[in-house]
């Protein structure tokens, strides 16, 4: 059971720690959503965990022959709706939906990946320090945990903290994120190969323009 004092950690490590495969993988995750260069893969495993036991879950309220009434019901009703309002499933979802549910779709809903897409930095490692440095808040609570899943009624909500410095339009940090978007802009009219899913989610190829963004907001930082 474990000593009180000591919390267990809350997710698995690989059942095997040298695949190739895996590892590959993980790596490319990690640079993808701007993750800790170290311990970057403990929170891949943190997101692996919860998608495991959702699907756990799902799995077993499938299996059951009466889920379709009673207490088993409402589980099931409870499961969608608890990864609809965080945004993991879609509308109208069922168990078989979430089964489908990868690891991507947890990174999506973290707070760092958030604030990349709504445009609030200009690369995810920005949008990492930010949120860490208190630049960033859900509605009007400041939030500095990178790894904070955001619902669908806090993600409209996210902002600059009021007491940023970030909340000047003519910051910096501002006008670089305003150039690259329109930069960015230009290229999908023009019909150059942007990639669309990387300009409605933050832009990411205009961001690459911009490698020392990180350095301006703080110098440092929290990797």
């Amino acid at each position: 059971m474990g000593h009180p004092k000591f919390a267990r950690p809350k997710y698995d490590t690989p059942t095997h720690p040298w695949k190739k495969t895996r590892i590959e993988e993980e790596h490319a995750l990690k640079e993808q959503y701007g993750l800790k260069k170290v311990g970057g893969m403990k929170e891949i495993w943190k997101a692996k965990s919860k998608l495991r036991r959702w699907r756990q879950n799902a799995m077993k309220l499938i299996g059951r022959v009466d889920s379709s009434e009673g207490h088993y019901a409402r589980e099931k009703e409870d499961l969608v709706n608890s990864l609809h309002r965080r945004g993991i499933v879609g509308d109208n979802s069922t168990l078989d939906d979430i089964l489908k549910v990868e690891v991507d779709h947890v990174l999506n809903r973290r707070l760092q990946s958030q604030v990349y897409y709504r445009g609030l930095a200009s690369s995810m490692r920005q949008a990492r320090q930010l949120v860490v440095h208190g630049h960033i808040a859900v509605g009007a609570q400041k939030m500095t945990v990178p790894s904070y899943l955001v619902t669908r009624n806090d993600e409209n909500t996210l902002t600059y903290h009021h007491t940023s410095p970030l909340t000047n339009p003519e910051h910096p940090i501002r006008k670089e994120i305003e150039e690259i978007r329109a930069s960015a802009g230009e290229d999908e009219e023009s019909g150059t190969e942007a990639p669309s899913e990387e300009f409605v989610a933050g832009i990411a190829a205009g961001a690459e323009a911009a490698p020392d963004a990180e350095s301006t907001v703080v110098e440092g930082g929290d990797e």
